[in-house]
């Protein structure tokens, strides 16, 4: 696995890293740029908050663990600017997006903007401890659990009260995002808060009958038999899979990390596409159609976060079928995501594994899962971990 942890560490260093250095910053303007073509040309100008986010909290992250790279310092405090002086409402709400030069768009809806601002804003105070740096991420935060139980507040197009459901993003990115603020939330924090996550993503979301992870429930956690309720999204319940043995690691928790282990490699065999190859998007836990007309195309960030998945599953427990799993799913996304011609990695594929799109970033796509997995895979298979949990069988 020495000459993967290599390969992982070069495509990021050498293609990724330097894609949206040269590509995305807006020198003019503040931010970022990422709706970049194949070649890496802006081909719009609108900014996205939740992506502006990610963007600080990866060059922030790697100057912090890999390199105190000047360049990354200030590509991080570049968009951090922008953000700070543009990226919010009078309440403080982070709005999904704006012009380039700033101006508000699209209303704060989408509490996951808020969610990636308080985690850039989070690590670039671990490399410049401003106060600023710190009252947004705090801020940020406690807005987030003010809101957790109606994200979208007067933006939702529910009617209260008819079919009242909760989802399993937010839990599952809380689950991520206290560990990557404990230095702002405090340990004490922390520890108080990590049973409730845990609750709702490992008894709450995971269906003990089936062994798999519904994307929405009913408020008391019951099934709903409806397009939303039988929602299966595999690549959302591997990638939260990882968070939680990140989880397990911190509370030196072995029988945890072999949970999640198990139920990570379930997801992954139930959404392989045996006939093309690759990880399906959606998928309905009766088999019906589901309602997304795109449940059958191959996504970056699915693929991306199952390696990650795989890599730290076979590092923290020896599994064998981790790492016939991270053979496999490596082949396909390496053969089919990267750009063999151009820097960065298609977003986008058909069933079938072809391009659909020739972006490298968009709307959706931003300076995010492909570096962070790049860097997590490179990491996983290089480090030895911190303790080892004895093998169990998966």
């Amino acid at each position: 696995m020495k000459h993967l942890a290599a390969l992982y560490k070069k495509e990021l260093l050498e293609n990724v890293l330097p894609f949206w250095i040269n590509h995305s910053k807006d020198e003019q303007s503040g931010g970022y740029f990422t709706c970049l073509d194949r070649t890496g040309k802006v081909f719009d100008t609108d900014k996205f908050m939740w992506l502006q986010g990610r963007e600080v909290w990866m060059f922030s992250m790697l100057y912090d663990k890999v390199q105190q790279n000047p360049q990354w310092k200030e590509m991080a405090e570049h968009g951090a600017a922008f953000m700070e002086k543009y990226g919010r409402d009078e309440q403080g709400n982070w709005y999904f997006s704006l012009t380039r030069d700033g101006q508000p768009l699209i209303q704060p809806y989408n509490i996951f903007s808020d969610c990636f601002a308080a985690l850039g804003f989070g690590a670039l105070y671990k490399i410049d401890p401003k106060p600023e740096y710190f009252r947004i991420a705090k801020d940020t935060f406690d807005n987030i659990l003010a809101r957790r139980n109606n994200p979208k507040g007067s933006y939702t197009k529910n009617v209260a009260g008819t079919r009242n459901l909760k989802n399993f993003a937010l839990p599952m990115i809380l689950c991520n995002l206290s560990l990557e603020l404990e230095h702002i939330l405090g340990s004490e924090k922390v520890n108080e808060f990590i049973p409730e996550v845990l609750e709702e993503v490992m008894h709450v979301f995971y269906q003990e009958d089936s062994g798999l992870v519904l994307e929405n429930v009913y408020e008391d956690g019951s099934f709903s038999d409806s397009f939303e309720g039988r929602l299966i999204n595999p690549g959302h319940a591997i990638e939260a899979m990882w968070f939680i043995m990140d989880l397990g690691v911190r509370l030196k928790d072995e029988a945890l990390i072999h949970k999640a282990l198990k139920i990570g490699l379930h997801m992954l065999e139930y959404g392989w596409d045996n006939q093309y190859g690759g990880i399906l998007y959606f998928m309905d836990i009766k088999n019906h159609p589901p309602q997304q007309l795109e449940w059958d195309q191959k996504l970056w960030w699915v693929h991306m976060e199952t390696l990650v998945f795989l890599a730290k599953g076979w590092q923290l427990t020896g599994s064998e079928a981790c790492k016939a799993w991270f053979e496999k799913v490596h082949a396909y996304t390496w053969e089919h995501f990267k750009d063999k011609e151009h820097p960065e990695w298609f977003g986008y594929l058909n069933r079938r594994g072809e391009p659909l799109l020739q972006l490298k970033g968009g709307k959706w796509k931003g300076c995010f899962h492909v570096p962070r997995a790049l860097y997590q895979v490179w990491q996983a298979l290089e480090k030895a971990p911190a303790f080892v949990a004895q093998p169990a069988a998966v």
